[in-house]
């Protein structure tokens, strides 16, 4: 019997373009589906003439493949991953290699690479992006996991992947365990803020500058051939030009009620744990779920009428101010993401490259821009930098494009069109620009009302002090705090 290159499980669209791209490469595919007529379906048409077969059994799968054997999971992440596992351990060998291509929860996969260690067999948690198209034409893939079996797996992983800069494929080493899928869940979540600032720049437009669709797409079309040029803003203005059965523009037509799977959700959540302030992603997600209450929303509109915004006279500037606060917010949520990145790596004892996560984010993922090529080269000039706004570059683009954002959102806060993202970016870097905080009254009052102590500014770093504010307290303090 022929043996095969790799085993993929799971053939809806991701996986089913997968397997078409691996065989575009001269890679053989053995494919397996829970439901056995979805496989002969696919092998039937869209594999025909090709060299991929179809198994009707996990057994049946295993025995078609090379060894080490690759297997490539392409399914719906949590239970589903855990019992393929369990179904695919028996027919495996020491050295074998599972790969979780879905979007799995970063612990799930640490403990998933823990637990299949023990057995000997190496798991890798590769996060993919780039939708249908990207699956099929060259996506971006984060993998990381069991580092003995990376070169296993590269000349697979990194045939298939989009490449940049002529041949460098969008596809690197992560790191240990769950760094593959942490990148990715950070990846997602950067993705949901430049949603969301999309989202409103297209709110300004259509509230504000009352501009018609055709208009509309007209405007993000001009600037995806500038320094906004990106694959969220290429499609928008796809979408706004796209007109539904009756003539209409489509997006007019869809329910304002936005859907999310999780991933945007876990990224501010791991924000929190680690005490970094992913802003504008978080407000995102919250974006999103105050969307959701579609209902409620309907309940409360004719209880609170807009404001009466002051005319905007100059319509041409505030649009050009909208493209300039677009990419600096655009900028912001990206620095946020490698805040994010650096506090993890630390925690979870990560090696993390930020030029390389920024170069393989340049084709092939939802994320991919003009920008990432200015992220990489800051990231590759200083390895250590702290924060993308402390990049000569990305100083300047600040200094030449905060005051549109300021205008941008005074002009939609005076229209009661919400912008929480642009918002958000806005304060984020004001206090981030801020060399002093009103965060010492906080701590003023924390050891008023519970001992927490305080630093002083006429002191070193790191000593803690009391006060019995009142004069009935004592000299017992709580534990110092994290700042």
């Amino acid at each position: 019997m022929k043996k095969h290159d790799i085993g993929l499980i799971g053939l809806a669209v991701m996986g089913q373009n997968l397997v078409l791209n691996m065989s575009d490469h001269d890679f053989s595919v053995a494919v397996y589906n829970r439901t056995f007529a979805k496989t002969q379906e696919f092998i039937r048409d869209r594999a025909a003439g090709r060299d991929i077969v179809g198994a009707e059994s996990l057994h049946e799968l295993v025995t078609h493949l090379e060894r080490p054997r690759r297997v490539m999971l392409m399914i719906k992440s949590g239970q589903p991953v855990d019992l393929t596992i369990e179904a695919l351990l028996p027919l495996l060998d020491a050295g074998d290699v599972i790969i979780d291509g879905g979007n799995s929860f970063f612990q799930d996969t640490i403990r998933r690479h823990r637990y299949l260690a023990e057995k000997g067999i190496h798991y890798i948690g590769a996060g993919v992006s780039g939708g249908e198209i990207g699956a099929r034409r060259g996506p971006s893939i984060m993998p990381g996991g069991a580092q003995p079996a990376w070169e296993t797996v590269r000349p697979i992983l990194q045939g298939i992947a989009a490449k940049v800069d002529g041949d460098v494929p969008c596809c690197d080493w992560m790191g240990t365990d769950g760094a593959g899928h942490y990148v990715k869940m950070v990846h997602n979540g950067i993705e949901y803020g430049f949603m969301q600032l999309i989202a409103e720049s297209y709110a300004v437009m259509k509230h504000i500058l009352q501009l018609s669709y055709p208009k509309m797409a007209s405007v993000f079309k001009e600037w995806d051939q500038g320094k906004l040029n990106s694959y969220l803003v290429e499609i928008t203005a796809d979408i706004l030009a796209y007109r539904d059965a009756d003539g209409s523009p489509l997006v007019g037509n869809i329910l304002d009620a936005a859907g999310q799977k999780g991933t945007g959700r876990w990224t501010s959540e791991s924000a929190l744990l680690l005490g970094i302030p992913l802003t504008l992603i978080s407000e995102a997600v919250f974006a999103r779920a105050l969307s959701a209450l579609k209902e409620e929303r309907l309940q409360a509109a004719p209880f609170f009428d807009a404001p009466e915004a002051e005319e905007i006279k100059d319509k041409g500037s505030l649009q050009t101010d909208l493209g300039n606060a677009l990419y600096l917010a655009e900028i912001i949520s990206y620095a946020q993401g490698f805040m994010l990145f650096r506090e993890a790596a630390a925690e979870y004892n990560w090696s993390l490259n930020y030029a390389s996560i920024a170069n393989i984010w340049r084709d092939g993922c939802i994320i991919r821009s003009a920008l990432l090529k200015h992220i990489r080269d800051a990231f590759s000039h200083d390895p250590d930098l702290k924060n993308l706004l402390l990049a000569p570059f990305f100083q300047q683009v600040a200094m030449e494009n905060i005051a549109s954002l300021r205008r941008v959102v005074t002009a939609a806060v005076n229209a009661g069109v919400p912008v929480p993202a642009l918002s958000s970016a806005l304060a984020f870097f004001d206090g981030y620009r801020a060399g002093v905080l009103p965060a010492n009254l906080i701590q003023a009052q924390r050891d008023f009302f519970g001992s927490h102590t305080y630093e002083r500014i006429d002191k070193p770093r790191g000593e803690f002090f009391h006060t019995n504010w009142t004069g009935e307290g004592g000299d017992v303090t709580a534990s110092t705090y994290t700042a």
